[in-house]
């Protein structure tokens, strides 16, 4: 079987040890072996940063434009190849997966415009015949990891702004899935200097701590979980360097009694289980209040229960499987612990036997639901969703922001008043108005709030504010 290696300094370095890397929706499927780097490949692959990094951040912005375009038009051309990749190794459906694709590189192209875009100001100083310049340099090398549940759209977001603005890049993307990662390393080396981006694969106790520890990386920018986050944290603290952390999410969406039913239904139904509900945005509370609350759980129990399951890359699968074992048996520690909390079990719950093995499972509903439960306080991550029932407005607003997370919050209402009071009053970094929780543009900053982010928001002109350190320069005539 092929082995996939480590991209550093320009050259593809063999590993010392590989890891399989395992289809989720046929477990016999291996997709190839993957290296494993360690803490000596991350010294070479910041060393080989240092080295490369100047020469692209002094490029011409034109330069870095057409890299950056480049690698955009390549994806776009390779979406339905490299789609069908994405399902194969994470198991979002393989519509979920040409699209997560296409945006990536629909992210690499609007970079690619920004890249001619620096920013800068020139000033009058408060002192007579003196100019004050203010501009933007690149942060350095820059350390990137990415979670495994957006195996190509999530690096780009990190990797295409941190290109434009002129950094070098050591990344490290989920160690569940490295396929997805090397195919999009595997375009960006053909259009960028040796050595300018390097990607190192391998456990997060390996690479990503040495790459949190490195005192020649700039700034790191990391997706995952809130408790890792919290490590990030305290250690690019302890040694001065900046960080960039989206975590978890607990997104409420609240249904109105004056909400359309079929949209508040849709909504929910893609918020809480499409991508198999692995999604930092999903809506893991559904918040109802009384006067709906009876046609709109009727509505949903059925259409959760029609949901079709199955291979990631079958032509009829609305759900494809988890993404491994460990995330198969969260979500079932997660039913059985809201059954024994006392929440009503409404639809699914159970695992699901495809026609290969797999980690299948049943998209599954609870309802009445209290706001001490656990499965409504705590990240699932998977297709899980649990509906609390209110009184009115006032008391689905007090417990939507009953939440240590702030990433994303919906409404379903046809009223203009209670939507701008929600969109002003709702604790969440993004608020979504008769829209599902998840699903956001690629031109305008996401980011949450509380426990689910601590940095500058990624995405749109707002990345710039963490790839680039301002310089302010005063010149007398």
């Amino acid at each position: 079987m092929t082995v996939f290696a480590n991209l550093i300094g320009g050259e593809w370095r063999q590993p010392n040890a590989v890891r399989p890397n395992i289809n989720p929706s046929d477990t016999r499927d291996v997709i190839g072996d993957y290296a494993e780097g360690d803490a000596g490949d991350v010294d070479d692959a910041v060393a080989a940063g240092a080295a490369a990094g100047p020469g692209w951040g002094r490029a011409s912005p034109q330069l870095r434009c057409d890299a950056l375009d480049a690698i955009g038009s390549e994806l776009l051309a390779r979406r339905a190849e490299l789609g069908d990749l994405l399902a194969r190794e994470e198991g979002k459906t393989l519509a979920e997966a040409i699209g997560e694709v296409a945006r990536a590189g629909q992210i690499f192209k609007f970079f690619a415009g920004e890249a001619l875009r620096p920013g800068g100001e020139m000033l009058a100083s408060i002192r007579p015949g003196v100019k004050v310049e203010v501009s933007r340099e690149p942060l350095g090398v820059v350390g990137l990891i990415a979670p495994w549940n957006f195996p190509i759209a999530i690096p780009a977001w990190k990797i295409a702004p941190a290109l434009a603005c002129g950094n070098a890049i050591v990344f490290k993307p989920a160690d569940l899935v490295p396929a997805s990662a090397w195919a999009l390393a595997e375009i960006i080396s053909r259009h960028v200097p040796a050595g300018v981006f390097n990607l190192v694969m391998g456990r997060g106790t390996k690479v990503g701590q040495a790459m949190i520890d490195h005192p020649g990386i700039a700034g790191i920018s990391f997706t995952g979980g809130t408790a890792t986050g919290h490590r990030v944290a305290m250690a690019t603290a302890a040694r001065g360097a900046r960080c960039q952390l989206e975590m978890g999410g607990k997104n409420p969406l609240v249904v109105l009694d004056d909400a359309d039913l079929d949209t508040a239904v849709d909504c929910a139904v893609q918020g809480a289980f499409f991508s198999t509900g692995q999604r930092c945005t999903a809506s893991s509370r559904l918040i109802v209040t009384a006067g709906i609350a009876d046609a709109f759980v009727a509505r949903l129990a059925a259409a959760t229960a029609a949901l079709r399951v199955g291979d990631a890359r079958a032509a009829d699968t609305q759900i494809g499987p988890l993404a491994d074992t460990a995330q198969f048996e969260k979500t079932q520690f997660y039913v059985a612990l809201g059954q024994s909390e006392g929440a009503r079990l409404i639809a699914g719950g159970q695992p699901v036997t495809g026609a290969t093995p797999g980690f299948y499972h049943q998209p599954t509903l609870f309802d009445h639901a209290g706001p001490d439960m656990r499965i409504a306080r705590e990240e699932i991550f998977g297709p899980v969703a649990s509906i609390q029932r209110v009184r009115d407005y006032d008391e689905a607003l007090a417990a939507a922001n009953d939440s240590e997370f702030g990433l994303s919050a919906g409404i379903c209402t046809a009223s203009l008043a209670r939507a701008e009071h929600f969109k002003a009053h709702a604790e969440a970094g993004m608020v979504m108005v008769n829209l599902p929780t998840a699903g956001v543009d690629y031109h305008v900053p996401f980011g949450g709030r509380k426990a689910s982010n601590l940095g500058p928001r990624e995405q749109g002109r707002h990345a710039r504010e963490f790839y680039t350190v301002v310089k302010t320069a005063y010149t007398k005539g």
